[in-house]
């Protein structure tokens, strides 16, 4: 491993390569070691808090919505700031990783807004982080609106090192990108846009907000230029909808809905209990009483407060068998006309495929305007027993869904020890989202005694089997010592990738691979 110390604090452990000094200048680590100064430890109490607040949800504690904030939420008059410039019609959103390739795809596919996603569509390698920036930074004039999605707090960034610690990599991707390109996103008429993943709580918001005021002055930019939708898509955060956008209100675009990170959330919080014992997750539809109450609840709380409303992730693809094809497609319309009907201002999807059938829906619900914020759903009511309300479609797995979890999440493990954050299996675009939901699944059918532990190794040894045949490549020890560390152990990992990230990708960049 090559070690540069740096001046302000800030060394960069990571090999040299392409144009790092374009993004790796002085003046960018200086500002991102003044961002690791004033919020590193205040990020380190917020993790300790998650973790305290899930010991108490695992002893009883019920979820509810938060008395303290009852005020916030019964006030009136408050609103989110007015859509910022690029961010008014946002009826197609389209995501993928901040590559050049993606890039170029995204921002010519007809979408409004191109999501850069360094969080679960990027597998953090030191190469696919700053790369990635120089892709930011190289875009010019872009056809749709650009927005960031940097990696949650949970995570760091071993590469870049601060007073001897990691960097948070949240920090770490907001800071080059806001240093490099805010400036130019401004000239180009749009401005610093992020989008937050995995908040588990206000708080998690109200450090955010801080960190964007920060910026700002250290950059000499308006305050409330930055804008930042945050996905609920932990069960927590669905509590506490706007308390966050309050938190953010002077820098809010918004909300958005993230299904598979939201039942991911759900299991992790709710696992141990066999009320919450969910089936396979291709039959926990978006129709489920459940997700139903939460992204109801979405719509109304975003609306109430004037802000954007965007919904789930369509992963489907299309292209293959016309056949699959047609039923991709038809899939896909069905889940966007129930999102347009619903009030969503629009919604995401995974390929330039999709951004038709996507744009055509919203197109005949919104017509000419921009969004329908105006409409506020005052006829929505749910109640925290709504929100929790698994059991109306809980029970055990099939065979097959058993096998495709573990399919879904051997494959994609072996991808993302690879480099490669987004992947095609089965007709669908996998991220770290589903891959994380498809091992804690497993893990809660093992604990609950749905599915036995023989039947899951002898799926693991078949699965790893044509995986090692079909992939020469593939790290087949590597890969089974990750399913088994994170999805047959008695007591869940919370997430799969800072475990792999430390194991696997930093170990190899010490070796030079």
């Amino acid at each position: 491993m090559s070690t540069t110390a740096l001046t302000h604090h800030v060394r960069v452990l990571g090999a040299p390569g392409r144009r790092r000094d374009d993004i790796l200048t002085p003046a960018a680590l200086d500002f991102v070691g003044r961002l690791a100064a004033e919020f590193g430890e205040r990020r380190q109490d917020l993790m300790r808090e998650r973790r305290r607040q899930a010991l108490r949800l695992a002893a009883g504690t019920p979820l509810d919505f938060p008395m303290v904030t009852s005020a916030v939420r019964a006030d009136p008059t408050w609103r989110v700031a007015p859509p910022a410039p690029g961010l008014a019609d946002r009826r197609v959103e389209i995501t993928g990783p901040p590559d050049r390739r993606t890039a170029s795809d995204a921002l010519d596919s007809g979408a409004q807004v191109w999501v850069a996603d360094f969080e679960d569509a990027t597998s953090p390698t030191w190469d696919n982080v700053i790369d990635g920036q120089i892709a930011l930074l190289d875009v010019r004039e872009p056809h749709a609106t650009l927005v960031v999605r940097p990696r949650g707090w949970h995570l760091d960034e071993e590469h870049l090192a601060y007073d001897g610690r990691p960097v948070p990599a949240a920090l770490v991707d907001f800071g080059l990108y806001f240093f490099h390109c805010a400036r130019r996103r401004i000239e180009a008429g749009h401005g610093p846009y992020f989008c937050l993943p995995k908040l588990e709580n206000r708080y998690e918001a109200r450090l955010w907000n801080d960190v964007f005021v920060l910026a700002q002055e250290l950059l000499g930019i308006p305050r409330g230029t930055v804008r930042a939708t945050v996905l609920i898509e932990t069960v927590t955060a669905a509590f506490e909808m706007e308390e966050i956008l309050y938190e953010l209100r002077e820098h809010s675009s918004g909300l958005g809905a993230g299904r598979w990170d939201y039942l991911f959330s759900l299991i992790k919080t709710f696992g141990h209990r066999t009320d919450f014992l969910l089936p396979d997750r291709a039959k926990v539809t978006m129709t489920a009483p459940f997700m139903r109450a939460y992204t109801e609840l979405l719509v109304r709380t975003c609306h109430k407060r004037g802000a954007h409303a965007i919904g789930c992730m369509s992963a489907d693809l299309p292209g293959g068998e016309p056949a699959a094809g047609e039923a991709a497609l038809a899939k896909v319309r069905l889940d966007k006309e129930r999102e347009a009907e619903d009030g969503f201002d629009g919604s995401w999807v995974a390929h330039p495929g999709l951004v038709p059938v996507c744009r055509e829906v919203f197109d005949g619900v919104l017509g000419d305007r921009p969004h329908q914020i105006d409409r506020t759903r005052d006829d929505v009511e749910v109640t925290p027993s709504d929100l929790l309300s698994v059991r109306r479609i809980s029970g055990p797995p099939t065979a097959d869904g058993v096998r495709t979890n573990v399919a879904v999440a051997l494959r994609y493990f072996a991808a993302w020890l690879r480099g490669q954050g987004a992947v095609a299996v089965g007709g669908l675009m996998e991220d770290a989202a589903t891959a994380e939901i498809a091992r804690v699944q497993i893990w809660q059918w093992l604990r609950h005694g749905a599915v036995d532990r023989k039947t899951v190794l002898r799926l693991l040894d078949d699965e790893l089997a044509a995986l090692g045949a079909g992939y020469p490549w593939a790290p087949v020890d590597e890969i089974r010592a990750l399913f088994e560390r994170t999805a047959l152990t008695g007591e869940l990992p919370l997430f799969f990738t800072p475990d792999a990230y430390s194991r696997h990708l930093v170990r190899r960049t010490e070796a030079g691979a």
